[in-house]
């Protein structure tokens, strides 16, 4: 077996840190290390505790078919992409842009999707556009400190309309 180089430990040291970070501090399930061939460095996926991000038509989506049920409808948690990033290192949007472009919009799973439920009722049908395979593309940015802190930024693959509050 051949010795990684400084810099592979290096990228397997931060992948770590991150996945440590998300199991303990943040209780996130089902973490794991993703690698691919096409992949310039190995990437994570897990499942948050709560869900980290509503697109805003998915939030008008849901704030009419909660008024017409009058009742609340449920946000789960849904897979996420993560990407362990020391802040020492400089990436350019086309690095960014390669790591996105070689990943699925949702992390595999193994369980089924279960679409179903609600599908009759057309204003529950309507939010469900912006969940699983149909949701736009996001990764979640993990940057490590050099005190082993590690901050967390959405970023999207291309323009998103901004958040409503």
């Amino acid at each position: 077996m051949t010795k990684p180089t400084p810099e592979q430990a290096f990228v397997d040291a931060l992948a770590k840190t991150v996945l440590n970070n998300l199991e303990n501090q943040h209780d996130w399930t089902g973490v794991q290390i993703h690698t691919q061939a096409d992949l310039q460095r190995p990437v994570i996926y897990g499942l948050p505790p709560k869900r980290l991000y509503v697109h805003p038509d998915e939030q008008v989506a849901l704030i009419k078919a909660e008024k017409d049920r009058a009742q609340r409808i449920p946000q789960p948690p849904e897979l996420e992409w993560v990407l362990p990033l020391s802040l020492a290192e400089k990436w350019t949007p086309a690095q960014f842009a390669a790591v996105l472009d070689t990943l699925d919009n949702v992390p595999p799973t193994n369980e089924s999707d279960d679409s179903s439920d609600d599908a009759d009722d057309e204003g529950i049908a309507e939010w469900k556009q912006w969940r699983g395979p149909k949701r736009g593309k996001r990764i979640l940015l993990a940057t490590v400190q050099d005190d082993s802190t590690v901050t967390y930024y959405i970023m999207h693959d291309g323009l998103v309309k901004p958040r409503q509050n």
